[in-house]
C-alpha cells in the first residue's frame, strides 16, 4: 500500500485567502559593495517585515536596482527597500513602486538584532511571532498644523504603508505578536526605528512564586534549588532588602511583583500562551528583539531611481523660488520629450505592422488570381474557380486543347528515352 503523501499544514503566514492579497509586499536588498554588517542588517529587516516579504531573496553582483523595480510590480511587491553603504555612513532608501514617492535616509547609529538579544538578561526564543505581520506605533509625530514641517505628515504615511493597516473590529487577538515602533526624536531631529515582542504573564503574582508554578509545569525550565533554604516560605516571603541564604541582598525587581496595576489588561479573547482565557488580567509586557536604527531625512523625490521627478524636500540644499520654478520647468521639458519620443516609437510601430499588414494582403490576392487562371481560358470556368476555391468537382470536364511547344518536347523526349539505351557515364581522368 502506498504512504500517504502528508499535506503542507506549516505554510507561512496561515491560510492565504484573498484579504491578504491586498497587504503591502516588500523588497529588502543591499545595493552595491557592503560589509557583513549592513548584510546581517539587512536579514534583520526581513525578519521584521515577515511574513509579507521575501526573507529568502537571494541577490547577486550583477544584479541592478533597475532589476528589482521591473520585476517588484509583476510580483506584487509595492515597496523596495534598498540599503547602500556610502563614504558617509549606510543609507536606506524608501522605494514606492512603481510610481514612487522615493524616502532617502542616512542610517546614523545602529544595532543589530544579536547584539540586543545579547545584552537581554534571558534568552528569548523566537519562532511563531513571525508568520503574522507587526503592529505599528507611531510616536511622538507632531499633529498636522500651520506650524508642522510639512515633510513629517508624507514620512508618516510611508510607514504606515509599509506595513498591513489594523482593523480593530476583525483582527484575531492571538495574531498580535509584534510591535514596530517608529518615534519622532524632536531634539536631533531624527527618527528612532524599534521592533519588540508581546509577552502576556500573570498578573498580582511575584516573581518568585511565578518560577515556582513555571518550574513545576515546563519541562524546559530547571527546578529550582531550594537546598540554601530553611523553608520554602522564606523563599516565597522574603521582603525587599533582607539578606538571602548567601548572606547577600536582592534588587527590588526580584522580590515585587513583577508588574504594575497600569500594566494590567483584562483579555477580550483567548491568547496563546498557557492560562491566557478570555476575561482572565494578564500583564502586558513588551521585550526588545532589535534591529535598532536611529533614522535621519536626507531627501523625498518624486519618481523612483533613475526616474526622479520634483525634490520634494532635501535636508542640506535650500533653494530659492525661482530656482524650484526652473527645476520644474526642466523636468516637465524632459517629461515632454520622453512622451514625444514614445508617441514617435508607437507610430513607427503602428507604421510597420500597417506596412507589413498590407504586404500579407497583396501576397495573398496574387496568390488567389494564380489560383483562379483557368487552363481553358474560358471566363465562366473563372468563377466557378472563385467560387469553390479549394474544391474539387468531380463532375467537371476539362477540355483537352492544344498541347503547348513545351509539352510535346517532353513527350517527344520521353518516348525517345525509352528506346535509347542507358547513356554511359563520363570518366575523368587525373592527369599525372
Amino acid at each position: 500500500m502506498a504512504k500517504r503523501r502528508k499535506n503542507r499544514t506549516h505554510l507561512k503566514g496561515g491560510q492565504r485567502d484573498e484579504g491578504k492579497s491586498s497587504a503591502p509586499k516588500s523588497f529588502i536588498i543591499k545595493h552595491g559593495h557592503v560589509g557583513s554588517s549592513i548584510t546581517q542588517l539587512v536579514r534583520d529587516m526581513r525578519k521584521v517585515m515577515e511574513p509579507n516579504t521575501a526573507s529568502r531573496l537571494k541577490e547577486r553582483n550583477r544584479n541592478k536596482l533597475k532589476d528589482y523595480m521591473t520585476m517588484g510590480p509583476a510580483l506584487q511587491v509595492t515597496h523596495l527597500l534598498a540599503f547602500r553603504l556610502t563614504p558617509i555612513a549606510p543609507s536606506l532608501r524608501i522605494v514606492r513602486l512603481s510610481d514612487g514617492p522615493t524616502l532617502s535616509f542616512r542610517v546614523e547609529r545602529y544595532s543589530l538584532m544579536k547584539d540586543v538579544l545579547n545584552t537581554a538578561r534571558r534568552a528569548k526564543s523566537i519562532g511563531m511571532e513571525y508568520l503574522t505581520p507587526p503592529l505599528l506605533v507611531l510616536a511622538s509625530f507632531p499633529q498636522p498644523g500651520p506650524g508642522t514641517p510639512p515633510h513629517l505628515p508624507l514620512v508618516m504615511k510611508a510607514f504606515q504603508s509599509l506595513f498591513p493597516p489594523l482593523s480593530p473590529h476583525t483582527i484575531s487577538l492571538s495574531s498580535a505578536r509584534r510591535v514596530v515602533l517608529i518615534s519622532y526624536n524632536e531634539e536631533r531631529g531624527t527618527i528612532d526605528f524599534r521592533h519588540y515582542l508581546i509577552r502576556v504573564k500573570a498578573h498580582g503574582v511575584s516573581k518568585r512564586v511565578r518560577r515556582v508554578v513555571e518550574s513545576a509545569t515546563s519541562s524546559s525550565k530547571p527546578v529550582i534549588n531550594l537546598g540554601k533554604e530553611k523553608d520554602v516560605a522564606d523563599f516565597l516571603l522574603r521582603r525587599r532588602g533582607d539578606p538571602g541564604p548567601d548572606g547577600g541582598y536582592e534588587s527590588a525587581s526580584s522580590a515585587e511583583s513583577a508588574v504594575e496595576d497600569g500594566d494590567m489588561v483584562s483579555l477580550a479573547s483567548d491568547y496563546v500562551g498557557r492560562n491566557n482565557k478570555k476575561g482572565t488580567k494578564r500583564a502586558v509586557k513588551l521585550e526588545e528583539v532589535g534591529p535598532r536604527m536611529e533614522l535621519r531625512l536626507v531627501k523625498i523625490t518624486e519618481g523612483v531611481p533613475g526616474k526622479e521627478g520634483n525634490v520634494i524636500y532635501h535636508e542640506f540644499v535650500k533653494k530659492t523660488k525661482k530656482e524650484i520654478a526652473e527645476q520644474k520647468a526642466a523636468i516637465a521639458e524632459k517629461e515632454r520629450l520622453r512622451k514625444q519620443r514614445r508617441e514617435e516609437q508607437e507610430r513607427n510601430v503602428a507604421r510597420k505592422k500597417k506596412s507589413a499588414n498590407k504586404k500579407g494582403d497583396d501576397d495573398a490576392s496574387s496568390d488567389d488570381e494564380g489560383s483562379v487562371e483557368d487552363e481553358s481560358g474560358g471566363e465562366g470556368d473563372v468563377e466557378h474557380e472563385v467560387d469553390d476555391i479549394g474544391e474539387w468537382d468531380e463532375e467537371e470536364e476539362i477540355s483537352e486543347g492544344e498541347e503547348s511547344e513545351d509539352e510535346q518536347d517532353l513527350s517527344e523526349e520521353d518516348s525517345s528515352d525509352e528506346d535509347k539505351p542507358p547513356a554511359k557515364k563520363p570518366r575523368f581522368h587525373r592527369k599525372r
